[in-house]
């Protein structure tokens, strides 16, 4: 056995021993092995390089439109008007914090966060603590919906999992003068559903049907939908409304078939519910609500469902509202064409009302209760556009908010760890590339390992070479003197 000194990264006193036969076999095994174990580490990463490297330019993209609107609002502002403005003043907030500002918009509107002794009109909704009940709010869009509500602070105890997406989903906040106004201290619950607005549910429900006729087109040799003579029976459009859907290069002809209760059983899917009891729609944690003590307002399409075209809007009724969807969907094109021709309809109303309200109608009832879980006779909600003559939006709410001088602070930090997508997916490249990284050094270091022991081997074969000679001298005239006479 010989004995090698690691003097370049031990000391001088560290030895190992290895046998001297064959080192070159152990070192080309041990080379074979780790490049192996790093080519299959580089194709794990190239193979998801893929999945990342298509969505980071979109998301860099909407980042630098984000960033150019900005700087042009900083340039322009100071321009336009006198006021004080600085670029910290402008942001891009999160959803979670424009669900909180619209809260605090309609119940400032509403008068909810006046003091007991200012008014009594509304003594008995009164909390045991003298605070007026809050209401919360639905608001669904083109591309999203959003719901939040006030939560007790006195709460169950839950799972740990379902404690930690409760922290999440909650903004606790103090609207007082100060901090030590404890009494306006408020634990909202706040979510955005991206993708669950009306005019994005249509097009997953479209995409929906569209896959799914096509596979059956596929199975069972038929033609459905390919032809405008045997077009898809499509239950969230008016009886006889022709239309086709067409994805790259696939086109589906569809035609209206006016049946609202099948078209909420083909919905139900794209809600994404999960078998758990606290879960709303996609699966994420709801906390619970006292449907026998609370209050809701309903805005943009809960609103242009009920009032638009059926002309119901205000007090929710879930029975009315169904059976005044059901007979909308019922009725030809041609007659609803004809209705709005003679102004039968909301001035609001448009053709794209009047196609789509079918379908969105459907959405709105199976989202409230299916998704929300609102019970089919839940009496204390109203759908609105504006209340006492006003139109409340969400900046009405950040007015309240930063003019009290008190930062969201626990909302931007939970901004920054859920709503920054881009910024995860940038973290999520450097991290590809410290990867790499890694993968260098340690490839390096086996190469200076592998040249290392090679030097040292080299060294020992010239150093035994004088000593192969000596043993020879030595040993052959012995051998000569014992076989001699």
């Amino acid at each position: 056995m010989a004995r090698i000194s690691f003097s370049y990264i031990c000391p001088a006193s560290w030895y190992f021993t290895v046998p001297t036969v064959s080192p070159f076999l152990r070192q080309r095994v041990a080379f074979l092995g780790l490049f192996f174990i790093s080519c299959l580490l580089l194709l794990m990463l190239i193979m998801d390089f893929g999945h990342w490297s298509a969505s980071l330019p979109r998301d860099r993209q909407y980042e630098r439109k984000q960033l150019a609107i900005l700087a042009d609002l900083v340039k322009d502002l100071p321009l336009e008007f006198d006021f004080l403005f600085s670029q910290s003043q402008a942001e891009v907030i999160s959803g979670k914090q424009e669900g909180v500002y619209a809260w605090i918009g309609i119940n400032f509107v509403l008068g909810r966060f006046d003091h007991e002794d200012e008014s009594d009109a509304e003594a008995s909704q009164e909390s045991a603590a003298g605070r007026r009940r809050t209401v919360g709010i639905l608001d669904m869009g083109g591309a999203s919906l959003q719901i939040a509500y006030e939560v007790p602070t006195s709460a169950s105890v839950l799972p740990p999992k379902q404690e930690e997406a409760a922290k999440i989903l909650l903004a606790e906040f103090n609207l007082g003068c100060d901090v030590q106004h404890t009494e306006h201290v408020y634990r909202v619950y706040v979510t955005t559903f991206l993708g669950f607005g009306g005019n994005f549910a249509r097009q997953r429900y479209e995409d929906l049907v569209l896959n799914e006729t096509l596979n059956k087109n596929r199975l069972l040799g038929q033609k459905t939908g390919l032809s405008p003579d045997n077009p898809f029976l499509d239950p969230c459009l008016p009886v006889g409304l022709t239309d086709v859907v067409e994805r790259n290069s696939q086109v589906l002809h569809i035609r209206g078939k006016g049946d609202w209760a099948t078209c909420g059983t083909m919905l139900s899917p794209l809600l994404a519910r999960s078998n758990t009891t606290q879960a709303s729609l996609n699966g994420i944690y709801q906390s619970p609500i006292d449907f026998n003590n609370s209050e809701f307002y309903g805005f943009s399409e809960f609103f242009y469902c009920t009032e638009d075209v059926l002309r119901i809007g205000g007090r929710y009724h879930g029975p009315t509202f169904a059976k005044a969807a059901q007979d909308y969907c019922g009725m030809a094109w041609s007659v609803l064409t004809q209705r709005f021709k003679n102004g039968l309809f909301s001035s609001h109303a448009d053709e794209h009302r009047l196609k789509y309200q079918c379908f969105k109608s459907a959405w709105m009832y199976q989202v409230l209760h299916e998704g929300f879980h609102f019970p089919y006779d839940y009496p204390n909600l109203r759908t609105a556009q504006l209340v006492y003559d006003r139109e409340v939006q969400w900046t009405l709410g950040a007015i309240l908010y930063k003019t009290r001088f008190l930062p969201l602070r626990d909302l931007r930090q939970e901004g920054v760890r859920q709503v920054h997508v881009s910024w995860f997916r940038l973290s999520f490249v450097y991290n590809h590339y410290l990867f790499f990284a890694c993968i260098l050094v340690v490839l390096l270091a086996i190469i200076l390992y592998l040249l290392r022991i090679r030097r040292i081997h080299h060294r020992q074969t010239r150093a035994s070479a004088p000593l192969d000679l000596l043993w020879i001298d030595e040993v052959v005239p012995m051998i000569g003197v014992q076989v001699g006479p």
